[in-house]
Order: C-alpha cells, then sequence, then structure tokens
C-alpha cells in the first residue's frame, strides 16, 4: 500500500504553451525508456528477488518512477493548455489533438503507442538486474536528448534536470541491488541458473 503526498517530487510551473516541446517530453512518458514502463518493471521485477536488499531497491525506485510520471505527465499538460487551433495546426500537434484533444496518452515522441512488450519481467535477477541498469541509462540518454532541445526554457529544463538526476542515482542503487543478488549465489553457477526458479545443485551437477 502507498501513501500519497499531493505534490509534486519538483515543482512545475510552466507558463507558456509550446506544443512542438510537449511532443518531445511526452516520450518519457509513454514512450519506449519512459516512466510507465519503468514503474511497471521494477514494480513487477521485486517478486523474484532473492533477497530483501533487492526487493526494496525495486519497491522504492518503481514507486518513486510513478512520481516521475506524474511530474512529466504535469509538464505536457502545462505545455498545452490553452494552445490556439493555429499553434495546434503549425507545431505539428494536429494528428495527436484528433485522436486525444489535449489530453495525456502515452506515446513516444515519434508516435508510437506504448506497449508493454517493451520492457522484461523475467524472473531471473541477475537478467532483470542487468535490462534495470540499461533501462536507467537509457532514460538519462533521453532525458540528455530533451535538455539539448529545451535547454534555453528554463521553467521547462529545471524539472528536466532533476528527473535525469534521478536516473543516475537509480543507476547507482540497482548496482548496489546486483552486487548483492552476486554475492548470494554461488560464484561458478550464477551466470548458469535462475536462482529465483532452480535448485542450485540440479543446475550446475546434473549430466547435461
Amino acid at each position: 500500500m502507498w501513501n500519497y503526498e499531493k505534490r509534486l517530487q519538483y515543482p512545475v510551473n510552466i507558463k507558456t504553451p509550446n506544443a512542438k516541446i510537449a511532443q518531445f517530453i511526452m516520450s518519457q512518458y509513454g514512450g519506449p525508456d519512459g516512466e510507465i514502463g519503468a514503474s511497471m518493471r521494477y514494480l513487477s521485477q521485486r517478486f523474484t528477488m532473492p533477497n530483501r536488499t533487492a526487493i526494496a531497491v525495486l519497491n522504492d525506485i518503481g514507486t518513486e518512477e510513478l512520481a516521475h510520471l506524474e511530474m512529466v505527465s504535469t509538464i505536457v499538460h502545462q505545455l498545452t493548455r490553452g494552445l490556439s487551433m493555429e499553434e495546434i495546426e503549425k507545431s505539428g500537434f494536429g494528428p495527436y489533438y484528433i485522436d486525444h484533444t489535449v489530453g495525456v496518452w502515452p506515446q513516444a515522441a515519434g508516435g508510437v503507442p506504448f506497449n508493454a512488450c517493451e520492457f522484461q519481467s523475467k524472473g531471473d535477477p541477475v537478467t532483470d538486474l542487468f535490462e534495470d541498469l540499461a533501462a536507467e541509462q537509457k532514460a538519462r540518454a533521453t532525458y540528455d536528448n530533451i535538455l539539448r532541445v529545451v535547454r534555453d526554457i528554463p521553467e521547462v529544463a529545471d524539472p528536466i534536470r532533476f528527473l535525469r538526476a534521478r536516473e543516475i542515482v537509480h543507476f547507482q542503487r540497482f548496482g548496489e541491488a546486483l552486487r548483492s543478488v552476486q554475492e548470494q549465489l554461488d560464484e561458478k553457477n550464477f551466470y548458469a541458473f535462475n536462482p529465483s526458479f532452480d535448485c542450485p545443485c540440479e543446475a550446475s551437477c546434473k549430466n547435461p
């Protein structure tokens, strides 16, 4: 169970709408490396982690990604509220507007809808944690790309910088979780079996 605190993790106060920028930032709502996928990935993977350290890291970060999802959706909403039809047409926002008006809907910057097939929950802690490390680096790279586009718009760039910084922290915490899992496993076998499902002795000792 979660307790919801009715404030954003970092304040968002955008006064000037910009539909083109909204389309870029929307990718971190429902794109391939966005916050929906991150929260679902980590909150799903936590169940098959072999120790409480790894479970806690996935639970904490998966919960924080929900807060980031709220931040990104707030940014998109504030960038699209009060748009005129002329601004919508000139910015290339028209196709999105036809389907969703200015509602927040999960898709990538290129218009591809969110798909849960973009992430994995394999049930193997080493596999899943390596995916999580890569996911955080990809999200950080996406925020880097966004910052290059919005660097001259402080009211947008500031919350994006905060989100980028959190991806770096998450990468470090997943590294700690991976080390805790590796230390728990038999060094000779941790690449050879799935410790959340297989018996280590059976996996390493059975005749091929």
